[in-house]
């Protein structure tokens, strides 16, 4: 970095005190000012006080979801870059995040190089529709793993009422969720 260049200021949101102060420490590492927050309330309290250049926001909190996060965060910060960080990955929350305005979204475990180099692939290109062809064909499996965390997530993460909601035994849910995400 040249004297004249100003570091970028990032701001790490998760409420997994040890991934959060992993990451921070991985960015501080790469020339960044990082700031943290466990939920959404200090996270804004530091947007309404500090220039912020990039957010990496986690989907899921006990103390606010990231999604709720991202639209206050651009209102305090229109310039803002956030990137959205999730363990419970899905189509349907990657569109959602990016129809609210974040550039760019990662599932778990992701590491600061994975987190840059998400932010560069987006940087200077607008998201294009993907044109519908064989190899964009989502698997059963997978389609199966995505409606049970999209109503999982329109339960607020309510196992019971989500087993309710497909019509499955609470216990068998569990075991499809302890499974990693199936392949395309």
């Amino acid at each position: 970095m040249t004297p004249d260049q100003v570091p970028q200021r990032l701001l790490v949101v998760d409420d997994d005190d040890v991934f959060r102060e992993r990451l921070a420490r991985a960015f501080r590492t790469r020339n960044f000012v990082v700031d943290t927050a466990d939920g959404p309330d200090q996270a804004l309290a530091i947007a309404k006080t500090q220039p912020l250049h990039i957010a990496v926001v986690d989907l899921r909190m006990p103390k606010g979801s990231g999604l709720d996060l991202l639209p206050a965060l651009l209102e305090l910060q229109p310039k803002l870059r956030i990137l959205v960080l999730t363990g419970y990955g899905s189509i349907a929350t990657a569109v959602q995040a990016s129809q609210m305005g974040a550039a760019a979204y990662l599932s778990k475990p992701a590491d600061a190089d994975d987190i840059l180099r998400a932010l560069a692939r987006t940087a200077f290109q607008p998201i294009a529709p993907a044109l519908p062809d064989e190899t964009n064909t989502p698997s059963l499996a997978r389609v199966e793993w995505e409606h049970i965390n999209r109503v999982l997530s329109d339960c607020d993460g309510n196992l019971s009422e989500a087993a309710r909601r497909l019509n499955i035994h609470r216990r068998s849910l569990q075991r499809k969720l302890q499974k990693y995400p199936p392949k395309r």
